[in-house]
């Protein structure tokens, strides 16, 4: 199983980023799928999740508005598509899939893209 996460950088204030998360060695479509992160010094937190289908989506409050999470099944891949960036965005970035099974859940994560949002 893999989750690589790609598309994070150095970006200026009020700057835009696209990450993207490409899963292999599990049935990615049957997965809800999340974007979490964490900064320096501070517990990790969702960002943003969307169903296994891509029918629903759901976002911290601190990002509403700002970013888009989407997903294609075909290409086994997640997006993050993050604009007007801030300051309090910078953080490492992780991808997630998580599934219900019958005796235990699955979870699966990425190792992570830095996003640093500076002047």
């Amino acid at each position: 199983v893999q989750l690589v996460e790609s598309g994070g950088g150095l970006v200026q204030p009020g700057g835009s980023l696209r990450l993207s998360c490409a899963a292999s060695g599990f049935t990615f479509s049957f997965y809800h799928m999340s974007w979490y992160r964490q900064a320096p010094g501070k517990e990790r937190e969702l960002v943003a999740a969307i169903t296994s289908a891509g029918g629903s989506t759901n976002y911290a409050d601190s990002v509403k508005g700002r970013f888009t999470i989407s997903r294609d099944n075909a290409k086994n891949t997640i997006y993050l598509q993050m604009n007007s960036l801030k300051p309090e965005d910078t953080a490492v970035y992780y991808c997630n899939g998580h599934a219900r099974g019958v005796l235990r859940d699955f979870d699966y994560w990425g190792q992570g893209t830095q996003v640093t949002v500076s002047s």
